[in-house]
Parts: structure tokens; sequence; C-alpha cells
């Protein structure tokens, strides 16, 4: 029998994509460099593509690279891959602008909603100092928060996930059947979270069940299984509200 969302007793998140639009976090910080170069000939779809295979890059190849660091590093070869010119500065810039990134119109209204019937976890690709910026958008006070920088790699390896779990049994007394783990990304989350096989929600944001585009999100061969599929995180809390009626 399929198991229902209050079956589970903690929720744990991916941030950026799920709860903070970083697409147009990303797009907004790109335009620095294309206003530099008078640039009208790249969209914001070719740039997020690029994004996403770069970064992917950059965090396979330097796991324990700081996000700031390794976003400047991105912005500097996304120039050089769109042939426009960049600087130290403008990479740094693109670097520091976690903070400025917006969360979605409905996530903090329904992180206060969910956070009355599950605890609430954290599991970002980000530093804590980014997350902590980002935090403040959110409207809720989360029960554990995990970053990259505390566990040197960033996902999908499977130290995120491995390391998450021993947390969560050793932080909060929970174990991997309590999870559900709530994300848009199926390249980061959801193919890592249905190996360590957990329960898992996807926020299908960018209609990807649908349209098949991939923003800035490296693309996955195959379509990993996903217990519970929602558009927003608002429709998720609308779903645990109807359940418990």
């Amino acid at each position: 029998m399929a198991r229902r969302l209050t079956d589970h007793a903690v929720l744990t998140f991916d941030c950026y994509g799920t709860l903070i639009d970083w697409e147009s976090g990303i797009w907004d910080a790109i335009q620095p460099l294309l206003m530099a170069n008078a640039c009208t000939t790249v969209n914001r779809a070719r740039a997020l593509a690029v994004f996403g295979r770069l970064e992917t890059q950059q965090q396979s190849a330097t796991p324990a690279m700081l996000y700031p660091q390794l976003l400047a590093s991105v912005h500097a070869r996304l120039a050089q891959e769109l042939d426009l010119e960049t600087t130290p500065e403008m990479d740094a810039l693109f670097g520091a602008s976690v903070p400025m990134w917006p969360a979605f119109p409905d996530t903090a209204d329904a992180l206060r909603v969910l956070e009355g019937h599950f605890k609430l976890v954290i599991l970002s690709n980000v530093n804590r100092d980014g997350f902590a910026a980002s935090n403040r958008k959110l409207g809720v006070a989360f029960d554990a928060i995990y970053t990259a920088q505390d566990i040197g790699s960033y996902k999908p390896a499977p130290r995120n996930f491995e390391y998450l779990l021993e947390h969560l049994r050793s932080d909060l007394g929970l174990a991997s059947a309590d999870v559900l783990h709530t994300a848009q990304s199926l390249h980061h989350d959801h193919v890592q979270a249905k190996a360590f096989g957990l329960d898992n929600a996807w926020i299908d944001r960018q209609r990807l069940s649908a349209s098949g585009e991939w923003g800035a999100t490296a693309p996955v061969a195959q379509r990993p299984a996903t217990d519970f599929l929602f558009y927003t995180l608002g429709e998720m809390a609308d779903a645990v509200r109807a359940e418990i009626g």
C-alpha cells in the first residue's frame, strides 16, 4: 500500500531550485557579464544550460571548493564558452550572488504549513553563509542544516546522502523510513534518494515531467521513480492539509 505524505516524520529539502528560485537568481547574476559585452544573442535558456553543465563539472572536479569560489570559477568558464570578456571582479560578483537569489513566492507560506507536521531538514549544495542568507527569506527555523561545506562534497555524490542519514540518526533520532526527500532536481537529488531507498517528493517547478526543459539542472539519462509529484511547494502543503482533513 502506498504511503501517505503524513506517514513521514521529516522532510529533507534541497534548497536551490526547490525553495529558492536559483534559475532566476543565476540569470539575474549573469546580466552584468552580458551588459559589459553588449551581448544580445545569449538568451536565458542557453545561459542556464551552459551553467548547469559547467557547474556539474566543477563540483565533480573540486568537491572541497566553497560554493562562492566554485560559482566564480563557473562564471569565468561560462564567459569563455560564450565568447565573452569577463574580469576577476565580475567572476567574484557572480560568486557572491547567492544571497540575492529570490525565494519562490509560495515557499515561506508552504514551509510554515509543513513545519506544523514534520521536522524540516536542509541538504544543500552551498556553503553555510550562503544558506544562512537565503534562510532569512524562508520564514522557518530548520531542525538541521547540512551543506556541502560540512560534508566536503556536492550532490549527487553518494557521500552527501550517507552524511544526511548518519546525522538524521545521530542528531534527530530518525531512520531512513521516516524521511521524505523533497527536491526539484532529478540529477542532484532524486537519483540518489531512490538509490538510498528513500521516499521522495518531486517539486517539478520546471514542469520537466511535461516539457522536457532542463534549465540549469544537468539532465539524467533515465528518470528515477518518484513517490509524489507536485509543481509547487504550495501544492504539497495543500496535499498535507487534505490528508489531515
